[in-house]
């Protein structure tokens, strides 16, 4: 149970500050009917219930899930095997991504039903399936570079974007933004980590980040690629005139039917497919396999509880302030998407696994409270920005994304190979679950409102704009890290007398110790056996928040957390060779920063004399 409560906490964190925000705007300047006001209220709670259970659920089941299945498809020796693997996961799961069903109901409803619900939820899932297959294909071969790939993948996005309309170019990257939700991301995640400690390699830190950034774009070339091949170059379909529901109870009680067989659908399919590969190949135990139901069922009625609540209550009040203030003043509404996106990008629960993922990874030398404090800005511009485009017809989304991304491409290039990865992947970290519901509302709200604004074009794009976010922002703080160099002092150069002067207990031995970049000691270890030595010992850096400055005794060298130290002990002869032939390996010195320190192992123990055994 520590766990539930622990997901209890973030979501409460996440929910509590746009609670807050909606009753002091509703006791201020809207004006709001009571019954939509206790329905607001509900739906929050059914919302926080229901999203902590449903988080809890995938705890249990899908990251478990995902770990078993990676394991699958990284043995799978086959490529048509591990494709369609690939293309199966990445289909089932996003199907039932609830920020991707709550996105394809307000296309829905917006276009008029001219598009589906249904529709857009399969093309996309389509979209994801090709994208995590050859993101899974990239990962077990180790090419191309994630850089490279993602740079051809954004050339096809900019090449179809020239033949869609702006309402298709909107909708396509919203749906990017809202596939990377609760569901898909963790995951998709899990499905990595498993993929690249099965694979092992140099690489395993960086592949360990990426195929969430990667099926992202999924999305957007299957929106835009439907649009192409159908012809349809517009929507012709009007949106609704928005009509709050009447009554408290009665809108929850008619959605909770058709919602719960909804959610039963989406999540029926990655169930079954699970099934028959444990009941063919896994063969889990019992007791291991009941969580993993538990977790299931646990999914499945937080995702109820979730959409119903969403649906009836939730979403018609970011509609409404969206709209009333629209209404008031336009340079109000940019004001309230800038505070808006300020609070929402800090309390979501994995922007905090994400700073503390980067703190780790620089060993400390970027803090989360840099991290919070760069995605906070960039996710209230964001908004901020969007509401710009809504009240002033002239700016356009591609005004932003383009730019965006072609930065973010660029930079790919020149910053720490790490951070790549990781900074697509956080794409889906800022657009959760109040951007796809609450802030989605609101935009919409207020392109209803405004004469000039469409609420197909500019009602969507927002998520997309608080995607971006985080790509362009950590892609920067990519480029501005460098790697700390070791820092050695107080090393002694020393000159040993030839060998008929030197003590009896000096033993002939010398220890090498190589420092590299993390995920490179493998390699070293494999190349001194080869060239002669006959073991090492591996040490992993770790350090923490208030001693980063871990120094091994002796030779003062500092232990950072982003390195690994090989210690090789070997003849002297063996030893000379051995660091001669490492030091010629282009590839370690330049790539993983290899430094290599010898001393004589007389230098590193305690001779016992004869008199001392005695």
């Amino acid at each position: 149970m520590n766990v539930f409560f622990e997901k209890l906490s973030e979501v409460t964190r996440t929910l509590l500050p746009v609670m807050i925000l909606v009753l002091v705007l509703c006791f201020t300047i809207i004006d709001v009917e009571t019954a939509i006001l206790l329905r607001f209220l509900i739906g929050s709670a059914m919302l926080l219930s229901g999203l902590s259970i449903f988080l809890f659920g995938i705890e249990l089941s899908m990251n478990p899930i995902g770990e078993y299945m990676s394991k699958e498809v990284a043995t799978s020796k086959t490529l048509p095997k591990i494709l369609i693997l690939g293309f199966l996961l990445g289909f089932l799961i996003t199907v039932a991504e609830p920020d991707l069903l709550i996105l394809g109901s307000q296309v829905q409803n917006a276009s008029g039903h001219t598009l589906s619900s249904t529709l857009i939820v399969y093309v996309v899932s389509t979209g994801v399936g090709l994208m995590v297959a050859l993101g899974i294909f990239r990962l077990l071969r180790d090419k191309p570079p994630i850089n490279n790939f993602m740079l051809l993948t954004y050339a096809l996005i900019c090449i179809l974007a020239v033949f869609v309309s702006e309402e298709f170019l909107a909708i396509s990257f919203d749906a990017s933004g809202a596939t990377t939700g609760a569901l898909t991301t963790p995951f998709i995640l899990a499905l990595t980590i498993g993929l690249a400690n099965v694979k092992g390699g140099a690489h395993t830190e960086e592949n360990s980040f990426g195929l969430v950034g990667i099926m992202s774009a999924g999305p957007i070339v299957a929106i835009m690629s439907m649009s192409v091949i159908t012809g349809q170059r517009n929507i012709s379909g009007k949106a609704g005139q928005f009509i709050p529901a009447d009554g408290i109870i009665a809108p929850f009680l008619e959605s909770i039917t058709h919602t719960g067989l909804e959610s039963f659908l989406a999540l029926l399919p990655i169930s079954l497919l699970f099934f028959i590969f444990n009941f063919s190949k896994f063969k889990i135990k019992r007791k291991q396999m009941l969580p993993i139901i538990k977790g299931l069922l646990l999914t499945l009625f937080g995702l109820v509880l979730f959409l119903t609540g969403v649906n009836s209550g939730f979403m018609d009040m970011g509609w409404i302030i969206g709209m009333q203030i629209a209404e008031l003043d336009h340079r109000i509404i940019i004001c309230i998407g800038l505070l808006l996106g300020l609070i929402v990008v800090l309390m979501e629960p994995a922007v905090h696994v994400l700073g503390k993922q980067i703190e780790e990874v620089t060993g400390g030398h970027i803090p989360k409270k840099l991290i919070h404090m760069t995605l906070s800005i960039g996710v209230g511009l964001a908004i901020a920005l969007s509401m710009v485009r809504i009240t002033v017809p002239a700016v356009k989304l591609w005004y932003f994304l383009l730019p965006g991304f072609a930065i973010a491409i660029i930079l790919s290039f020149r910053c720490n190979p790490v951070f790549v990865g990781i900074a697509f992947d956080a794409g889906g970290v800022a657009s959760g679950p109040m951007t796809a519901t609450f802030v989605l509302a609101f935009a919409q709200g207020a392109a209803s409102a405004i004469p000039t604004a469409n609420v197909l074009v500019d009602g969507f794009g927002v998520i997309a704009m608080v995607a971006m976010a985080p790509v362009f922002s950590i892609m920067i703080l990519g480029t501005v890290y460098k790697p700390k160099k070791i820092l050695y002092s107080g090393i002694e150069e020393k000159t040993y007398i030839e060998a008929a002067k030197q003590r009896t207990h000096y033993i002939g031995h010398a220890c090498l110790m190589v420092v590299v970049n993390r995920g490179y000691a493998d390699s070293v270890v494999l190349l001194a056996r080869q060239y002669g030595a006959a073991g090492a010992t591996i040490l992993h850096g770790r350090g923490s928040d208030t001693s980063q400055h871990l120094r091994i005794p002796i030779i003062n060298v500092e232990y950072q957390p982003e390195k690994e130290i090989i210690l090789i002990i070997t003849n002297i002869q063996v030893s000379n060779f051995v660091a001669d032939q490492l030091m010629g390996e282009h590839k370690l010195v330049t790539q993983a920063d290899m430094i290599i320190y010898q001393a004589p192992t007389d230098a590193l123990v305690k001779t016992i004399s004869s008199n001392e055994t005695m």
